[in-house]
């Protein structure tokens, strides 16, 4: 296929750029930054402004589907006022774009795939959610709310459209792990507030082939949770991180710590979203890794 993808030099994006050239298809990678001059057969790096109709909507036109993974990183700052806007312009503008883009096209995309959060769900302590939860209504359950009603305009115009709700994603290299690590190696890890809070989480190699799996199989659209199917309390998780380091989890961090140093965003650690998902095994997608312990031996070999 040829397949356009927004979000391509993050984390996700870049793993999910290299496993679909190596499957044959064809990229067209939409980046804000200079776009890279490296020749790869298969791949080419447009810049976009999502503010306006550039040359990149017209590789919209044509294109078997579009991938949107772009957003300014959750965590990369403490969530000000300006922070906030941030966050929101990163995620619902550029999707606007897309979608606008979409409607443009003499020949259209047959699927839109944009990623949304299991933060969509707010704080909901021990309920067992599924993709027909309610969503949840903080500042993070708001901008998912809002980041997925610019996707679903999409369908108007006649495309398959997937939201998908990522909870944390594990992996080598990057992610949540490259914070979350350092402590327990100085011999400082331990859980945060009560520990009692449910943590979602999905290996960066199963959120890869969840997606190619949603590129397949055209009779999945709506949302879609990509998380593991089995959820852990933040202290499991802890334990865990901490036996495959082979390091003790000893301190934990007070709640009212993290909310001095981090504000608001510190509820995102505190509470959680106790997430399975229904669409994904309802579809026959078998994941790699189901359980925390194998995920993250695979993460961080010793």
């Amino acid at each position: 296929m040829q397949l356009v993808l927004a979000g391509a030099s993050g984390f996700i994006g870049s793993r999910l750029c290299a496993r679909l050239l190596q499957d044959g298809h064809t990229l067209v990678l939409l980046t804000h930054g200079t776009p890279s001059s490296a020749s790869i057969p298969g791949r080419r790096w447009i810049h976009w402004t999502p503010g306006s109709m550039g040359e990149w909507a017209s590789f919209i036109d044509g294109a078997d589907g579009v991938i949107n993974l772009a957003g300014e990183s959750i965590a990369g700052r403490k969530w000000t006022y300006r922070q906030q806007r941030r966050l929101q312009q990163s995620r619902l503008d550029t999707t606007r774009a897309i979608v606008m883009a979409c409607g443009r096209a003499k020949r259209r995309p047959k699927f839109l795939i944009n990623a949304s959060a299991v933060g969509y769900y707010g704080a909901r302590q021990d309920e067992l959610l599924s993709e027909d939860a309610e969503p949840g209504n903080d500042f993070l359950a708001n901008l998912c709310l809002g980041w997925e009603a610019e996707a679903v305009g999409a369908e108007a115009l006649g495309l398959r459209v997937v939201r998908l709700r990522t909870g944390m994603v594990v992996g080598p290299g990057g992610g949540a792990l490259t914070k979350m690590v350092p402590p327990f190696k100085w011999f400082v890890g331990g859980h945060l507030g009560s520990g009692q809070q449910w943590m979602s989480w999905i290996h960066l190699e199963d959120e890869i082939n969840l997606i190619l799996h949603l590129i397949e199989n055209r009779s999945m659209s709506g949302p879609v949770n990509a998380t593991a199917p089995n959820p852990v309390r933040n202290k499991e998780f802890s334990a865990t991180l901490a036996k495959v380091l082979r390091r003790p989890c000893l301190l934990p961090v007070p709640g009212f710590a993290l909310r001095l140093g981090l504000g608001q965003m510190a509820e995102m650690l505190l509470t959680g979203q106790r997430v399975i998902p229904a669409a994904a095994q309802k579809s026959g997608f078998k994941f790699r890794y189901p359980d925390l312990k194998e995920a993250l031996e695979a993460c961080l070999p010793l």
